[in-house]
């Protein structure tokens, strides 16, 4: 059974910076999908960054375009770790940090990380 392990969060002021990280855990193939949703008080769940099972294709929302970066382990053929780096964070960023990853048409989602950033 594929599990997804977020750790990370924390509350930081503004313009500050934090790292999530997700470790998977059960794949029985390299190939899938690592990302991030996040989910804020009173709003839809909505996406904001993922990478390919490679590391070579990353895509982002543009609301966090140049202050955050998703990464992952350079190691290949292992179940790779997947960074977040949140740089420059604002209010608007506070919101629970969901790891995703999917293979073909199945998906799955961590338990969530709160992130709170002050002013």
């Amino acid at each position: 059974q594929v599990q997804l392990v977020e750790s990370g969060g924390g509350l930081v002021q503004v313009g500050g910076s934090l790292r999530l990280s997700c470790a998977p855990s059960g794949y029985t193939t390299w190939r899938y999908q690592m990302g991030w949703y996040r989910q804020a008080p009173g709003k839809e769940r909505e996406f904001v960054a993922r990478i390919e099972w490679n590391g070579d294709d990353a895509e982002y929302a543009e609301s966090v375009k140049g202050r955050f970066t998703i990464s992952r382990d350079d190691e290949r053929h292992t179940h790779n770790t997947v960074y977040l780096q949140m740089n420059g964070l604002k209010p608007d960023d506070t919101a629970i940090y969901y790891c995703h990853s999917a293979v073909g048409t199945t998906g799955y989602w961590g338990q969530g990380t709160q992130v709170t950033v002050s002013s």
